[in-house]
């Protein structure tokens, strides 16, 4: 399962932007004992956060999911506002930053890193 953002994601998410800020939707599934890797990362990252502009709307464990099929459950869920999709761009094209992005890799088993539009800027909403 793919845990890192891939060129061709990055490209197509920023050829989409429709402008504005970018709330990332991050839903992770921890390798066994990879909480504590991405709890690492997590200190680590923050300092990238703020040199992009962005911050951490929510951060929080799952439960247990009321309506999922089997496996779609998650062990933590993020929330996090970049200025814009360009700014997330950066940030992960930062060479400090990829110095960290092991941490993350190993501490996922799966993710689903997921950029949101607000829906009062959808097309004719």
């Amino acid at each position: 399962m793919a845990v890192d953002p891939s060129g061709s994601g990055l490209a197509r998410m920023v050829e989409e932007d429709p402008g504005g800020p970018v709330v990332m939707l991050n839903l992770l599934r921890f390798a066994p004992d990879g909480r504590s890797s991405y709890e690492e990362y997590s200190r680590q990252a923050g300092r990238f956060l703020k040199k992009y502009g962005a911050e951490v709307l929510y951060a929080g464990d799952g439960t247990s999911p009321l309506v999922a099929e089997e496996g779609q459950d998650w062990d933590a869920v993020l929330l996090v506002r970049y200025p814009s999709r360009e700014a997330f761009s950066r940030m992960v094209a930062d060479p400090e930053y990829q110095a960290i992005t092991g941490l993350r890799t190993r501490a996922l088993a799966e993710a689903v890193l997921q950029p949101t539009v607000p829906w009062a800027s959808r097309r004719g909403a």
